[in-house]
């Protein structure tokens, strides 16, 4: 919002003093975004003084015309000066800025040499000033008005202090002189008056023409003035061109530049027609779908339902609330006028605005919200400054269709804003603070004024009151910390999982939940499988990726994917995150309004629908686990790195590792001959393996590249761990290579062996895979240290040899198992 600080103190009292750096604090205390307060005093530096042209000469050779001239600038020689402006003649008043002068832009004035003449200054036009946009001839003063040698800026306005705020989109009414005003008035504590306090006539039985309003929702309030007869070559007085090209915009015409006048002095919108090219009647309606308009910028626009059009008997004439057509716009011939202020829908508005890319001055005070009670006197205002300077004879009918509802009451306790804000204010100086901005005040009940759309609930008031009592004054105080249980456990086995995988070279990513439906396609999922039935957005950010994501797996193996597109070749990534799995409900989830709070059928109902969320981990490797070098061959990440890896999880999740079993099985998207389950309590938590061939062909990922992924929310509490007993008593090693069918899992092996070995056996490792046609078709070789250790005694060999042989017998009964060499 751009205006001036003489336009501002016509209707507010401000202190004569008043400094820029003053009233830019003013102005954001206010909750305004200052952009600029410039003085047009300082924009152009040096004498610029009124001078009489005293003589003329024509030079003539040139290809424009170029004159010479002698000026009285008040000096005791008149100023030689060349001009290529044609517009004045000998004894008219103009403003000149003389040598050592410089104008906006850094347009430095000097005395120099030009078309063969010598040239001390330049004669200005309005927009060398930079007052408007008008190259077409240099400023000529009324006769007899001034005296050469006097300052020109009082003259010509550049006296004034341009300002330039950011409204934010709650407050509407600030987009206008008045709404700046009357917060400025109160700011200062001084008297305002409301521009829009004028006497004028109400809306009569009959209409000047006829006009129907077909939606009263989208738009609640519609009035007209017709005025006939006006000169059509009437131009706009300076002041009113003055004012709105320091607001930033073009002068039109008379009727024209009135509409825009208002709409930046009320904050009404307002738009005129040229009733000579109405066809018919007038219908205010939603637009139909697919209907067509061309606008006032030539765009020839495809209608929405949503839309709001203004249409005659040809159809739609104009894009309600944001611009008119082609067919009824003012024309330079146009003698009857008819002057249109209505109230609109600010959803509909500002739905409209984006849907066409037309953000116009008007859309953008209606969707921020204007007062439904201006119509009538921006009319009336409008029909006064027309008929005083273009003429013509107003038509006594007024239509003013008025369906506007009354603002309603809002309660408002009166410890409240103390409570929320932090200081003591009495409801005395509540009802003061509210009064100020037009609130209505009863005890505890607050009407707001017609202006403030934004205030609907006691919390709006509460920073009514904050915002006029002063945002410094109140102090900043840190609220008090209340006592604290720390982390939940949930959130301590979150962390401790993620330092866990950090600490064993995996590095966490953090990717967007939202997947692709190809997703479930990519990896390999079997039909009826749960994990295909996602969420689908209804306002995805990206409609490519419109599900919520039921598996890590798939967003973590896209950043695979990239990070292998980069250059990397050895990655092992993991992520922790929620997954959706949905709820199918076959009723319809209840519509909860924001007046109440839902009763506990109704949050039932609500989160009846709520998908799961269940907190997942998954890891990825691809690569080298281990790099080769002058120290040795590396080895590459195996399906054995991801069972590692939710071993590690599950560890640092405090789960012992005698309550932890890794089993084969078979899940996608991973390979069926080299996935694991996971299970804890016997209880399927995850899997881990390698991917299936068909996904890595799909994804274009490494060979092998191995995965796993575990509901960390389904495991179980962690047990409170005793503090082990420590033996000083040393151990016996022995090694068991065992020769088994290879089909079976070296868990369920090294599970058989705890058992046989009894409570001597202190830890048990495999450390061997021997395959080789000497052991026999079929055959493997698995060979585990075993670590036995008694805490009160050194063990005996014969005791750690039966121990063995006890472990070995377990898995030969259960496995057939056969000691290898023996």
């Amino acid at each position: 919002m751009k205006t001036s600080l003489s336009w501002l103190r016509e209707y507010v009292e401000l202190p004569a003093d008043l400094t820029a750096a003053r009233l830019d604090e003013a102005l954001t205390n206010l909750g305004m975004e200052v952009e600029s307060i410039v003085d047009q005093a300082a924009t152009v530096l040096g004498d610029l003084v009124v001078g009489r042209v005293l003589t003329i000469e024509e030079l003539t050779g040139f290809k424009k015309p170029i004159r010479f001239c002698t000026v009285d600038v008040g000096r005791e020689a008149p100023q030689e000066i060349v001009c290529g402006a044609s517009n004045f003649a000998e004894g008219d008043l103009v403003v000149v800025i003389l040598p050592g002068g410089e104008l906006p832009g850094g347009f430095k004035i000097g005395a120099r040499k030009t078309y063969g003449r010598n040239s001390h200054g330049m004669i200005c036009s309005a927009a060398e000033l930079g007052l408007s946009g008008d190259h077409s001839g240099i400023i000529v003063l009324p006769a007899g008005s001034q005296t050469p040698g006097v300052d020109a800026r009082p003259v010509v306005g550049l006296n004034d202090v341009l300002v330039d705020v950011e409204i934010t989109p709650d407050r509407g009414y600030e987009m206008s002189v008045r709404g700046i005003a009357r917060e400025l008035a109160t700011h200062f504590g001084v008297a305002y008056t409301d521009p829009a306090a004028i006497t004028f006539p109400v809306g009569t039985a009959d209409a000047p023409w006829p006009i129907t309003v077909e939606d009263t929702v989208g738009c609640d309030r519609f009035s007209v003035r017709v005025v006939r007869g006006v000169d059509p070559d009437a131009q706009s007085p300076e002041w009113m061109q003055r004012r709105l090209i320091q607001a930033g915009i073009r002068a039109i015409s008379l009727p024209v530049d009135i509409t825009n006048y208002l709409m930046l002095e009320f904050g009404q919108p307002m738009h005129v027609f040229d009733l000579q090219r109405l066809r018919g009647g007038l219908l205010v309606r939603r637009a139909h779908p697919g209907e067509k308009l061309t606008t006032l910028d030539g765009v020839a626009r495809v209608l929405d339902a949503e839309d709001m059009v203004i249409c005659d008997e040809t159809g739609p004439i104009s894009l309600a609330a944001v611009m008119g057509g082609e067919t009824s716009e003012w024309q330079p011939g146009t003698v009857d006028v008819l002057l249109e202020a209505a109230h609109w829908d600010p959803v509909m508005v500002g739905r409209t605005a984006r849907r066409h890319k037309l953000f116009s001055e008007a859309a953008k005070r209606w969707e921020r919200g204007v007062d439904p009670q201006l119509t009538l006197a921006s009319l009336e205002k409008a029909v006064a400054i027309l008929v005083e300077h273009a003429g013509g004879t107003v038509d006594e009918r007024i239509l003013d269709i008025d369906h506007v509802a009354p603002p309603a009451v809002i309660h408002l306790p009166a410890d409240l804003p103390s409570r929320i804000i932090g200081l003591p204010y009495g409801p005395d100086r509540i009802a003061e603070l509210l009064t100020a901005v037009g609130c209505t005040v009863s005890g505890s009940d607050v009407v707001p004024p017609s202006w403030r759309p934004d205030l609907l609930a006691p919390i709006d008031l509460v920073e009514e009151v904050a915002r006029l009592g002063g945002y410094n004054d109140i102090p900043s105080v840190l609220p008090p910390a209340g006592a604290s249980g720390g982390l939940t456990p949930a959130q301590r086995r979150r962390r401790s999982v993620g330092r866990a995988l950090a600490e064993n070279g995996y590095v966490e990513v953090l990717s967007y939940p939202f997947v692709t439906p190809a997703t479930a396609d990519q990896l390999g999922l079997p039909t009826g499988d749960p994990r295909r039935s996602a969420v689908r957005l209804a306002n995805p950010l990206s409609e490519e990726e419109p599900l919520l994501r039921t598996s890590l797996l798939g967003p973590l193996l896209g950043t695979l994917k990239r990070n292998l597109g980069r250059g990397q070749r050895d990655v092992a990534l993991f992520e922790a995150g929620t997954v959706f799995l949905p709820r199918l409900a076959a009723a319809a989830p209840p519509v909860l309004g924001v007046d109440r709070r839902p009763d506990a059928e109704e949050w039932a109902q609500a989160n009846a629908i709520v998908p799961d969320q269940p907190w997942h981990l998954a890891a990825v490797l691809a690569g080298d686990a281990e790099p080769s070098g002058w120290w040795g061959a590396g080895r590459t990440a195996s399906w054995a790195d991801a069972v590692e890896a939710a071993r590690i999880a599950v560890s640092a999740a405090g789960i012992p590792a005698d309550r932890v079993t890794v089993r084969a099985a078979e899940q996608a998207p991973w390979h069926p001959g080299r996935c694991a389950a996971i299970v804890v309590d016997g209880n399927v938590v995850g899997h881990a393996g390698e991917l299936h061939p068909a996904v890595v062909n799909t994804l274009e990922l490494p060979k092998r590249t191995s995965v796993m992924e575990l509901d960390l929310d389904a495991l179980p509490d962690a047990p409170v761990i005793d503090a082990p007993r420590i033996s000083t008593f040393p151990p016996a090693l022995i090694d068991v290579a065992l020769i088994l069918d290879h089909t079976v899992p070296a868990e369920e092996v090294r599970a058989a062996l705890v058992e046989g070995a009894g409570e001597l056996l202190e830890s048990v490792a495999l450390f061997d895979v021997y395959e080789s046609s000497q052991l026999g078709e079929g055959k493997r070789s698995l060979a585990y240290k075993l670590t036995f250790r008694a805490p009160d005694r050194t063990l005996t060999s014969e005791e750690t040899i039966a121990a063995r042989d006890a472990a070995v017998a377990v898995t030969a009964t259960r496995f057939g198992a056969t000691l290898r060499g023996a």
